[in-house]
């Protein structure tokens, strides 16, 4: 899948584009997926607590990630909803802006896909030995409303002992300036994160609500970020300490992505502080550790 030079050009810059990686009919297969889920969905008959204090607006949105670890739930664009009434103001295929984190555990069509021979060279080719599925995202711009994806490091939110995840960001649409493509500061990934997002250490905070919490701060230069526009089919592999983002979708395009993180298991622990924890443990993509080898006769 990778050469030598391309897997050098990703550890030094921080992401890499495959071209190609799917074909248009791959793309169109997995958008239908989606859409066919979405037609199954029942959205909410109230959404006003977006437009309500913003603490009881966090601890509804934490709570909603917590427990989307190892479920298949709906995130909606706030500007899908009208402020006064609480209900959505367009057709629901418009509203979404993720459906997560579970894809690759509960539909069996992501599970094939995310298991396929393509994703797995990808992980041997960036030498992860025991790589588990952290989470699977099915991410929308949607046209005129897709919001903002902050500066951030995917460190930020998962992160192991030694450290070692890679983003697997999937375009099955163009993605460009105008509907939303990601930026990158290249070679950022050569620093090491200093904020984490944790589930809440202070017990009695945690049980009044807020459930996690920031522990750190760190600030990102805005001059250094450059656009990687990218085809439908293209994947973008993104290391995980590189500094990236995304813009609003204020174009007619939508723009739709299928995303997953695979996290090295091998001789490296999964933080406990970690905001997503699940009560299995995490599946693996492959394991090729010696002990394996071993068990199975091929050493």
């Amino acid at each position: 899948m990778l050469t030598e030079e391309q897997i050098q050009r990703y550890e030094q810059e921080g992401f890499f584009v495959i071209e190609r990686f799917l074909t248009p009919e791959e793309c169109e297969e997995l958008k239908t997926i989606a859409h066919e889920m979405i037609n199954d969905w029942e959205p909410d008959t109230d959404y006003s607590w977006l437009y309500g204090d913003n603490e009881t607006k966090q601890r509804i949105l934490q709570q909603r990630m917590i427990d989307s670890g190892d479920t298949i739930s709906y995130s909606i664009e706030s500007d899908a909803v009208n402020p006064n009434t609480g209900k959505l103001n367009r057709d629901k295929h418009l509203v979404i802006s993720r459906i997560g984190h579970a894809l690759h555990i509960l539909n069996p069509y992501f599970k094939k896909f995310t298991y396929s021979d393509k994703i797995k060279a990808i992980g041997r080719d960036l030498n992860l030995v025991k790589p588990a599925i952290r989470q699977s995202m099915y991410m929308f711009k949607q046209p005129f409303i897709g919001g903002k994806i902050p500066s951030h490091r995917d460190s930020t939110y998962v992160f192991n002992d030694p450290f070692k995840v890679v983003g697997i960001w999937i375009a099955l649409e163009d993605a460009t300036i105008e509907n939303g493509c990601l930026w990158f500061i290249p070679k950022s990934n050569s620093e090491s994160t200093k904020r984490r997002y944790i589930r809440n250490p202070d017990e009695n905070e945690y049980k009044q609500g807020k459930l996690l919490v920031f522990k750190g701060e760190e600030q990102y230069d805005e001059k250094r970020f450059v656009p990687v526009e990218v085809k439908a089919g293209d994947c973008v592999l993104i290391h995980g300490e590189v500094v990236h983002k995304s813009e609003p979708n204020k174009s007619a395009k939508s723009r739709q992505i299928y995303a997953l993180h695979l996290f090295e298991t091998y001789n490296s622990v999964y933080s406990k502080e970690n905001w997503l924890q699940l009560s299995t443990p995490f599946p693996l993509l492959y394991d090729d550790s010696p002990s394996c080898e071993i068990a199975e006769g091929r050493q």
